[in-house]
């Protein structure tokens, strides 16, 4: 007996998905017989149709994933306030070490391009990486 219209018809009507719609084995027959929503609503209360409930951990998952300090990221203008900080301090210290002679040319272009690139965090891991 293939009841599958009488599930999808179950799902329609009471708002959930196929999977969970649990169909009585002792009242197939009147299960049969139902042809309206107003028939499967009946069955739903006497017990012939059944709502499996939701399986799954999402919603722990989502509390635990809230927006905590840890999440919550600058704002662009502030980044870039940091990067232009950070920026200066490095270019004016290698521009001082090429007047010095204690870097070549290229070396300092090699230098500027990864200041660019945020090779560094800070001046600390700058001299730290020149030696």
């Amino acid at each position: 007996m293939n009841l599958s219209n009488k599930k999808i018809l179950a799902a329609k009507t009471l708002g959930v998905g196929t999977g969970r719609i649990e169909l009585n084995i002792n009242r197939l027959d009147e299960i049969k017989e139902a042809i309206t929503r107003q028939d499967i609503k009946d069955l739903v209360k006497s017990g012939a149709i059944k709502i499996k409930e939701t399986k799954g951990r999402r919603k722990n998952v989502k509390r635990k994933q809230r927006r905590r300090i840890g999440k919550i990221k600058l704002k662009v203008k502030a980044r870039k306030r940091s990067y232009i900080i950070i920026t200066r301090k490095l270019r004016t210290y290698i521009k001082g070490l090429k007047t010095q002679e204690k870097i070549t040319n290229e070396k300092y272009a090699e230098l500027r391009k990864q200041i660019r690139n945020r090779s560094f965090k800070s001046k600390r891991h700058l001299k730290e990486n020149l030696q």
